[in-house]
């Protein structure tokens, strides 16, 4: 037996996608923000339970037993053996994606024995979403959270999504409760583009060394860790460390979710221009998470001329208020040393890509860009510069991370496919070769015949998207050494 988490909303269509997902949840992000309360209104909290103990199975029939006894949405936790400080330290930091934590097993109770009852979910028929014109807070509220779980035998352990909250999409440091819409929404895409079942994890401590450490308590309760909206440059060193000590796969999809969704764009894109990855010009609006993560993808796909820059200006070695992170970026990019401002970066640029703030990138620096520039603009949810403006100056192609403009580029396109297909093929590791991988299957999905400035990658709702980078992943470990948990 195995408990699943599922969907209360089916994501079918960009309208429910923009209301379960962004832009639509940060509406849900900010009241609660403004008020905590309403995370028992927004949010499946007021009746998931965290139940923990020293082992997973055990952890797992109590999970079954609360589920079809009071219909609980149970998780079940591992925690490796500890000190009672550590045990309360994690029991304390998951409290904002929890009604309560179920300690039963651990103080040696009866395995029936349940002092809290949560309030049951509230359900509605999913056409309610069409019939009554939901907006995302009433969506919220009428389904009282957007995931639930399920008793499923067949079920493998969960995805955990991992956030502090101190990156939240658009919205910056709003905190682990403010930030459970998300990870919800990101459940549910992750459930129903590539059946993968994930469940949230919203730490309240928000300093590197208390993540890693709840990480590599609760590791044996889950397949493997997707690390979300946490701010950079912690986010580096938390990945680093758990890659460096867990034994299942990590990935920070801001960073390699991104990098990922870019590339493929990037590949049909320079396909269609008629130009060549070493030959161009590439200018990253944004030194943090993302933008590091498109800059070293990019090398590793032959690119070799990359200018970042930030509300700095254009990144250079020895720049005052550059971190370790930076420093190593400036140290692969900007080989001519330019200095100023994103205007002098972007002259004669082939391809811009903006992961920064809104409405930078003006339309006399698109004039200044190479012949057939490509800008993608990825801001949200107000880009860099918006698809028509960036066209009517010059660009030849143009792309936002936004549903209403052609040119999604969307993380939804490689984060369930890539789990999807980790998770088949047993990997541990997910290497820079893999996530290579799943940027051409991604940009394959479209045919040549149907390229075109307007169609440059999937649709973010494409159920073919899933499967192929699924594919590819399994079919790349068996013609490599790729590490696997078998």
């Amino acid at each position: 037996m195995g408990i699943e988490v599922t969907t209360k909303v089916a994501v079918c269509d960009k309208k429910t996608l923009a209301l379960v997902y962004t832009p639509g949840v940060a509406e849900s992000c900010l009241e609660i923000k403004e008020n905590l309360d309403r995370s028992f209104d927004l949010t499946n909290r007021p009746n998931s339970v965290a139940v923990i103990s020293y082992n997973y199975n055990d952890s797992l029939k109590r999970a079954e037993w609360l589920k079809n006894t009071y219909s609980t949405d149970a998780i079940p936790l591992e925690i490796k053996k500890t000190t009672d400080e550590d045990l309360d330290f994690v029991c304390s930091a998951i409290m904002p994606g929890f009604m309560g934590v179920d300690r039963t097993l651990i103080e040696g109770k009866p395995f029936d024995n349940s002092e809290i009852i949560p309030t049951q979910s509230r359900n509605c028929v999913f056409a309610d979403v069409f019939e009554k014109n939901l907006n995302p807070i009433e969506l919220r509220e009428r389904f009282c959270g957007v995931v639930e779980t399920k008793v499923n035998p067949a079920v493998k352990k969960p995805i955990a999504i991992v956030t502090d909250g101190s990156a939240v999409l658009g919205l910056g440091n709003i905190g682990a409760a403010a930030g459970l819409p998300v990870m919800e929404g990101k459940a549910v895409l992750f459930k129903c583009l590539g059946g993968v079942s994930a469940v949230s994890l919203c730490v309240e401590p928000q300093e590197s060394d208390k993540i890693i450490k709840i990480v590599q308590l609760l590791e044996n309760s889950f397949s493997g860790i997707n690390l979300e909206d946490i701010s950079a440059p912690k986010c580096f060193e938390i990945e680093k460390t758990l890659l460096e000590t867990t034994n299942i796969p990590i990935f920070h999809d801001d960073q390699h979710g991104t990098a990922i969704v870019v590339m493929a764009g990037l590949l049909n894109s320079l396909y269609i221009v008629g130009k060549e990855m070493p030959e161009i010009k590439i200018v990253i609006s944004g030194t943090g998470a993302a933008g590091q993560a498109i800059a070293k993808l990019l090398f590793k796909a032959g690119a070799q001329n990359i200018v970042m820059t930030d509300s700095k200006g254009i990144l250079y070695a020895g720049r005052e208020g550059n971190d370790e992170s930076r420093e190593e970026m400036a140290a692969l990019t900007n080989l001519e040393g330019l200095k100023g401002g994103l205007g002098d970066a972007v002259k004669d640029a082939d391809v811009f890509i903006g992961v920064s703030a809104a409405g930078i990138l003006k339309p006399e620096m698109v004039k200044n860009m190479a012949k057939d520039a490509i800008v993608f603009a990825l801001a949200n949810p107000t880009p860099e510069i918006l698809p028509p403006e960036a066209l009517e100056a010059g660009a030849r192609i143009a792309a936002s991370g936004r549903s209403d403009f052609d040119n999604q580029i969307n993380n939804s396109l490689a984060f369930p496919g890539l789990f999807k297909g980790v998770l088949e093929a047993g990997i541990t590791k997910i290497t820079d070769e893999i996530k290579l991988e799943c940027a051409i299957a991604i940009a394959s999905i479209v045919a040549e015949d149907e390229l075109d400035e307007k169609y440059i990658i999937p649709d973010a709702l494409d159920i073919r998207v899933a499967n192929k980078i699924s594919a590819c992943i399994i079919d790349y470990v068996r013609n490599s050494n790729v590490r696997t948990s078998e």
